[in-house]
C-alpha cells in the first residue's frame, strides 16, 4: 500500500515535501507500504481547511444534531465495510493479534460514531435557568472549534475515534496526526470519510513524527488539543497548551495494579485475567501488569501467572491462533529487553520468559515474561514497560494491598479479583485511579475513561467525552 497524497480539505492533495513514512511488518520486518511524511506546510493547509469548514456560516458547526448524526452513521457504515482491511493493516503494523484487532480496531470506531450520534441528538444544546438572586440565564453549549487530535500506535483507530466521534457530535472539526508506526490504516479512514460524504475540511489527516505533532499543538488556528501518548510527551503538550491557555485532554501512560484477594478464583477467569494483563502483547496503557498477591495465596498466583504466560501462543500477528504477537518495532523490543535486564539486576526472580522466542528470528518478538518477588519500589514495578512483562509482589492484608496499588506515579486503571463483588467494589473505591475493573477490565464506551496523576487530564468516552469538545456561554436577562 503506497500513497503519494494527503487527505486535506476533503481531497487527496500532493504533500509539500518528498519525505515518506515507511510502514514495516512487526512480524517479519518486511516493507508494507509508505505514505507522505507531513510537514509544517501540510499542517498549515490542514488547519486552514478545518478552520474554513468550522467558520463557514453553513458549515458543520451550524448543522443541527440530527443532520450531523446522519453523516456520522454514514461514516460508521463506510468504516464497517472496511473493518477487515483496517484490522489487517493495524495487526500487520503494530503486532496486535488479529483476533484483538478484529474486536477493537474493526468494531469500536463505528460503535462510537453510532453512540455519540444518538447521544448528541438526545442532549439539549440550551438550558434556561432561574437566576440567583434574580433574572434568568440561557446556558448554551457550543462546539469547541478546530481540534488537534494526536494519536498513538497501540490502538490507532480505537483511540482515534475516542476523539473523532465526540468531536463530530459536538460540531467540531479535526486535524488528525496518526503515529508514524501505524499510518496505513489512516488511509483507509480517509477513504471512508470521503465515501461517507463528510463535508470538506471536517476531517483532515496528516501523518508525521514528533516535530509535526508539536507544530500542530502550537498552531494558532487550533482551539482544542486531544493527545494520547507517553507521559513524557504529554507533559510537553500540557506545557505548550498552558502557555497558550488552550484546552487539552491528555490520555497518558499507566502502570496498573491487579489486587488478587484471598478469595479470588483466577482459574475461573483465565481469559479475563489474560485480557486484563497481556492484551495486545502488553502494549496497552491500562493493562494490570503489576500483580499484588496476598502471602497466603502467593505461590498459587505465581504459578498461575507463570503458566498463563508460558503457555500463551506466540506467533505472527495475522495468525488467528496467536495470543502474543510481536512488539511494534525493533526499538520497542530493545527497550523491553532492557527492562528485563534491569529486573534481573535488581534481584527479581524470573519464572518464565526473559528473551526472544525460539524459532522466531524475524520480527520484534519477546517471550511473555513473569517476575516474582518484586519490590514495589523497583524499576520494573514502577515504570511503564509496554510489553508482555508481569511483576508479582506479595502483600500482608488489604490495607497494604491498597497502599501498594496507590504507590505509583500513575493512576489510569486497576483491577480487583475476588468472588465477593460487593467487597471487591469496596476495595476498588480506595484506588486512586480513573477506572477499576472487577474480575476483568475493558473501557466502557458509555462511561468516562481517563487517568489521574501522571496518567493524564480530563476524560474520554461517555457523556463526559462529549462535554470535552464543548464550551459554554451564558446569556443573562435581569
Amino acid at each position: 500500500m503506497h500513497h503519494n497524497h494527503l487527505f486535506i480539505g476533503g481531497r487527496w492533495v500532493h504533500t509539500s515535501g518528498d519525505r515518506v513514512i515507511n510502514a514495516v511488518s512487526a512480524s517479519t520486518g518486511d516493507h508494507l507500504g509508505a505514505v507522505p511524511d507531513g510537514s509544517q506546510v501540510d499542517i498549515d493547509r490542514a488547519v486552514g481547511a478545518a478552520r474554513a469548514a468550522f467558520d463557514a456560516p453553513t458549515g458543520w458547526a451550524s448543522w443541527n444534531t440530527e443532520r450531523r448524526a446522519a453523516a456520522m452513521i454514514r461514516l460508521a457504515d463506510a468504516l464497517d465495510a472496511r473493518k477487515g482491511a483496517t484490522s489487517d493493516a493495524v495487526s500487520a503494523q503494530n503486532g496486535m493479534p488479529i483476533t484483538v484487532a478484529r474486536s477493537f480496531e474493526g468494531v469500536v470506531p463505528s460503535a462510537l460514531l453510532r453512540y455519540y450520534a444518538a447521544l448528541a441528538d438526545s442532549m439539549p444544546g440550551e438550558e434556561l435557568r432561574t437566576g440567583l438572586p434574580r433574572g434568568t440565564t440561557l446556558v448554551r453549549r457550543e462546539p469547541a472549534g478546530v481540534v488537534a487530535a494526536i494519536m498513538t500506535w497501540n490502538f490507532p483507530q480505537t483511540i482515534a475515534f475516542f476523539k473523532i466521534a465526540p468531536a463530530l457530535a459536538a460540531g467540531c472539526v479535526l486535524v488528525l496526526k496518526p503515529a508514524p508506526e501505524t499510518v496505513l490504516d489512516s488511509v483507509l479512514l480517509a477513504e471512508a470519510v470521503e465515501e461517507a460524504g463528510i463535508p470538506d475540511g471536517v476531517i483532515n489527516i496528516v501523518p508525521g513524527g514528533r516535530d509535526t505533532g508539536a507544530y500542530l499543538v502550537s498552531h494558532p488556528g487550533v482551539d482544542k488539543v486531544s493527545f494520547t501518548g507517553s507521559t513524557r510527551a504529554g507533559r510537553q503538550v500540557a506545557a505548550k497548551c498552558a502557555e497558550l491557555l488552550r484546552p487539552v485532554t491528555l490520555e497518558l501512560g499507566g502502570k496498573s495494579a491487579a489486587v488478587v484477594l484471598d478469595d479470588a478464583d483466577l482459574a475461573a477467569n483465565p481469559e479475563q485475567f489474560f485480557m486484563a494483563s497481556l492484551l495486545n502483547n502488553g502494549q496497552t496503557c491500562y493493562a494490570s501488569t503489576r500483580i499484588l498477591a496476598s502471602r497466603s495465596r502467593y505461590r498459587d498466583v505465581v504459578e498461575f501467572c507463570t503458566a498463563m504466560a508460558r503457555d500463551a501462543v506466540v506467533g505472527d500477528a495475522l495468525d488467528p491462533d496467536t495470543q502474543i504477537g510481536p512488539l511494534v518495532s525493533r526499538r520497542q523490543r530493545e527497550r523491553v529487553l532492557g527492562y528485563i535486564k534491569t529486573g534481573l539486576d535488581e534481584g527479581a526472580r524470573l519464572t518464565t520468559g526473559g528473551g526472544r522466542p525460539p524459532g522466531l528470528d524475524r520480527g520484534w518478538f519477546i517471550e511473555p515474561t513473569v517476575f516474582a518477588d518484586v519490590e514495589n519500589a523497583s524499576t520494573i514495578a514502577q515504570e511503564e514497560i509496554f510489553g508482555p512483562v508481569l511483576t508479582i509482589t506479595p502483600y500482608d492484608g488489604e490495607d497494604e494491598a491498597v497502599r501498594l496499588a496507590n504507590e505509583s506515579a500513575y493512576g489510569l486503571a486497576g483491577t480487583v479479583w475476588t468472588t465477593d463483588l460487593d467487597h471487591g467494589a469496596q476495595v476498588a473505591r480506595r484506588f486512586r485511579t480513573g477506572t477499576v475493573g472487577l474480575n476483568g477490565y475493558l473501557p466502557d464506551l458509555t462511561s468516562p475513561y481517563g487517568g489521574r496523576k501522571a496518567s493524564g487530564l480530563g476524560s474520554e468516552l461517555g457523556p463526559e467525552g462529549l462535554l470535552a469538545y464543548q464550551q459554554v456561554q451564558s446569556i443573562y436577562h435581569p
